[in-house]
């Protein structure tokens, strides 16, 4: 018997839904229209019955006579109308994650009343569930019939006081979207990564060559590779209490180192052992942002070409910077040389704070 209610109160939602606004709202029924758009947000719809609003809101809408409402009053009422649907009603991630809820819209129907809003979840990870208490949280014999999506296609679910969740199905992004998505926040971390930047400078100070360069930012990307790649996909996982001294004391060698040696034609070497560190600081914050669980390769490739493409950038501007530099302070202009002073004046400054970033991250940081 209750599968038969049930089904009839969906087949006459449905019809309702295709026919409005020629239908009337039913008492203790509440419909609730449920749309996925782009950017992950969440446009839903409810509809109540005047009576029902009246009720459950404190309000007097309906006018028993006429058997409508009056749209002036519903417009006066309008904010404890909103208020009443807004503390019954959300849109979470599966963690309960809840979801921005815009400005609500209040609008008469008939004899009955349907509110608005919007819900952006761009910030929520995962699939998506609609809640709502709507009339069942005061009387246990209320239903609520969820349409979800548009068109007379849209699938259907009935809530009660002991079903008040239904799963909202989110269509995947496309995979050049994911890939734009996660080669901006390479791009931006890297840029954001204030010790990355000072490794990539302290370690071309002395260089005045391309090809060392190239050398250096080479190694620097196939290491940081190797150790992203395997750190994001948990196959090779070190704690970040490890991996962040690790980084600074990173930017103390190669600072330090410069005070010592001028082998920039070496320097790869080194820069490709460091680097397999760097890769793992970038992973924990890839690890962060997330890796959708149907564009995993994509992702990662992508994010990984965007640290590439904000180090080349790091590198194309400063070594510049300082060959114009040498030419400026030359002695003899036609046989520019590096001054020393300034790469020392340089070297030191990283070389405090690639110190205070590792004190602070072994004594200060959990």
């Amino acid at each position: 018997m209750a599968r038969g209610v049930a089904g009839a109160i969906l087949l006459l939602a449905g019809i309702c839904a295709a026919a409005a606004p020629a239908c009337a709202h039913q008492v203790n029924i509440s419909t609730a229209r449920v749309e996925v758009r782009p950017q992950r947000l969440v446009a839903v719809e409810v509809a109540l019955k005047g009576s029902d609003v009246d009720r459950v809101a404190a309000t007097h809408v309906f006018d028993e006579q006429t058997g409508t409402v009056d749209a002036a009053k519903v417009a006066a009422a309008a904010g404890p109308i909103a208020a009443y649907v807004g503390a019954h009603v959300s849109v979470t991630g599966a963690d309960g994650a809840p979801c921005a809820a815009g400005a609500p819209e209040v609008t008469a129907d008939g004899d009955g009343v349907i509110t608005r809003n919007t819900f952006s979840c761009a910030k929520v990870a995962g699939d998506l569930v609609y809640h709502s208490t709507v009339l069942t949280a005061s009387n246990s014999s209320a239903r609520q019939v969820v349409l979800l999506g548009v068109g007379p296609d849209a699938a259907q679910a009935l809530l009660d006081d002991t079903n008040t969740t239904v799963a909202i199905s989110v269509p995947p992004p496309s995979l050049l979207s994911v890939m734009q998505r996660y080669l901006v926040t390479g791009i931006e971390h890297i840029f954001l990564g204030y010790d990355h930047i000072a490794f990539l400078i302290a370690i071309v100070l002395w260089a005045r060559r391309l090809l060392p360069v190239i050398k250096i930012v080479t190694a620097f990307t196939l290491a940081h590779s190797i150790t992203l790649s395997l750190a994001a996909l948990q196959i090779v996982v070190i704690p970040s209490t490890i991996v962040e001294p690790a980084i600074a004391a990173s930017i103390v060698f190669v600072a330090v180192e410069n005070f010592f040696s001028r082998d920039i034609d070496g320097r790869w070497k080194v820069t490709f052992a460091f680097g397999l560190i760097h890769g793992f600081g970038f992973a924990s914050a890839l690890q962060e942002f997330g890796l959708p669980a149907n564009a995993v390769v994509p992702a990662l490739a992508a994010f990984n070409i965007g640290v590439e493409i904000g180090q080349v950038a790091i590198v194309s501007i400063v070594v510049p910077v300082l060959v114009v530099l040498d030419r400026l302070f030359a002695v003899d202009r036609a046989k520019p040389v590096r001054a020393a002073a300034l790469v020392y004046a340089l070297s030191a400054l990283i070389t405090v704070l690639g110190s205070y970033w590792l004190l602070t991250r072994i004594f200060f940081e959990a």
